[in-house]
């Protein structure tokens, strides 16, 4: 008899369930690069151990690391990674979830923050909601499409969004980690973001963290709440 094949699954959620493990890269979601001894400190375990963790969660491809000068400083290997990471929370979270936002750590990755190219967090919620209004997005198999009011309405705002390019998704729903509620994700929510960078509006903090600046208070928020009921 032939052994049974070990889904992948397995090992990853081994990999995950050590507590220290757990720790470290929930300690590295908000994106910044962390050393070890900050990593062993966040897990609560010795040095030697955090190494030998680090070493495994390496290994699996969950982080890399980056030597500078005679340091080390790890960080999540991908977006693949930060949105398994994420969804897992929000099963794990459900009965605490509030709580779990409201501690200083997260409370500024909630308003506004990088998912891996494009804007998440109560802000991207709030763009989504606005491109959702007045007809700006039509259904497609894939996701959506921008219609021509959605096109006049990023016109408005000063962007030129590019046609669907190569076998990308163009636009589709993503979860939100904080929100529990849906963001754009896709290239048009990679050109939505960077245009808001290049206009000023929003500016971009250590990690993933993502500040609005006064100009978009000024300029970009009242145009998101526009038609809102």
């Amino acid at each position: 008899m032939t052994a049974p094949h070990e889904p992948r699954l397995a090992r990853v959620a081994a990999l995950v369930a050590d507590p220290a493990r757990s720790r470290m890269l929930a300690y590295l979601m908000d994106g910044e690069y962390a050393s070890a001894s900050e990593l062993a400190k966040a897990a609560s375990v010795t040095a030697a151990t955090a190494s030998g963790h680090l070493a495994k969660l390496l290994d699996a491809q969950f982080v890399v690391c980056e030597p500078r000068g005679r340091h080390r400083y790890y960080r999540l290997a991908d977006a693949e990674v930060a949105h398994a990471l994420e969804a897992l929370a929000l099963v794990a979270e459900r009965q605490e979830h509030d709580r779990a936002w409201a501690h200083p750590a997260r409370a500024r990755l909630r308003l506004a923050r990088c998912c891996y190219g494009h804007l998440a967090g109560k802000l991207g919620v709030s763009v989504f909601e606005a491109l959702q209004r007045d007809g700006r997005l039509g259904a497609t198999a894939s996701g959506f499409e921008l219609t021509a009011a959605g096109r006049a309405w990023l016109q408005g705002l000063g962007m030129n969004p590019s046609a669907p390019q190569g076998r990308r998704r163009y636009a589709y729903r993503c979860l939100d980690w904080s929100e529990r509620r849906d963001h754009l994700a896709g290239q048009l929510a990679d050109e939505l973001f960077r245009h808001f960078i290049a206009k000023g509006w929003l500016r971009q903090g250590p990690g993933r963290a993502v500040e609005v600046t006064a100009t978009g208070h000024r300029d970009l928020l009242p145009c998101l709440s526009e038609g809102a009921d």
